[in-house]
């Protein structure tokens, strides 16, 4: 399959998916240029990567970035214990999610792919889920063309910053990963390339319309390679 030329976006490259989400990006033969908004280098070198420092403070006056961009991947996700409040927390779910959605309607972008999580649910007494359940109601409610939504269990991959929790966690989910199967199989610990995976492999379906793909469908999505779903 040769090149077709497709123009993405990455917002939260620096964090575990985001990063995993550019990678496949570069590799993928359908994607001529991949441009990312983050707070800080990369550091690393591609011709098709086109990079751009940005306090995310500043979306709106960064804008032009969206235009001509078809597929733009929300990878933005923080804990409470890092963001330092509840507040803040919900700025970098919630807020951030929202405006990048609108200024990519604004700028004529096609798919807005986003990660959420397994439990989304506006209405959940539970702090996190109850903010990415806003946050995919409100993205749905932008206008865009295609929304893609994706709610996976606990990430497993190596993070930047050392989340105590997170790394227990994943290493009782590993223990127990045989184990998960039939009902239990949708709560397994899935890999964040696995994820980057599916959500390149969604974009390059170019469905319309509001998706939302919970953990199980994720691991089947993100085995195999993401260009082998694209169909000229």
């Amino acid at each position: 399959m040769g090149k077709i030329g497709l123009h993405a976006l990455v917002l939260g490259a620096t964090g575990l998916v985001g990063g995993e989400v550019v990678q496949e990006l570069l590799r993928s033969e359908a994607y001529e240029e991949v441009r990312v908004l983050s707070r800080r280098p990369l550091g690393i070198q591609h011709s098709k990567l086109l990079e751009t420092i940005i306090d995310l403070e500043q979306l709106e006056e960064n804008a032009k970035h969206f235009f001509g961009v078809r597929d733009v991947f929300c990878c933005l996700g923080t804990t409470i214990r890092k963001a330092g409040s509840q507040v803040k927390f919900r700025k970098v779910d919630l807020e951030y999610p929202l405006r990048a959605a609108k200024i990519s309607r604004q700028q004529g972008v096609k798919q807005f792919l986003a990660v959420s999580a397994m439990g989304a649910d506006p209405s959940s007494r539970v702090f996190y889920n109850c903010v990415k359940g806003e946050a995919e109601q409100v993205i749905s409610s932008v206008g865009l063309p295609g929304v893609h939504l994706f709610r996976p269990s606990l990430l497993l991959g190596d993070r930047k910053e050392f989340r105590l929790g997170e790394k227990a966690g994943a290493l009782v989910m590993k223990g127990l990963d045989p184990l998960m199967r039939g009902r239990a199989s949708k709560y397994r610990a899935i890999p964040a390339a696995t994820l980057a995976r599916a959500m390149v492999t969604i974009a390059l379906t170019s469905t319309a319309g509001t998706h939302v793909y919970p953990n199980d469908v994720i691991h089947v999505l993100g085995t195999g390679t993401a260009d082998s779903a694209y169909i000229l």
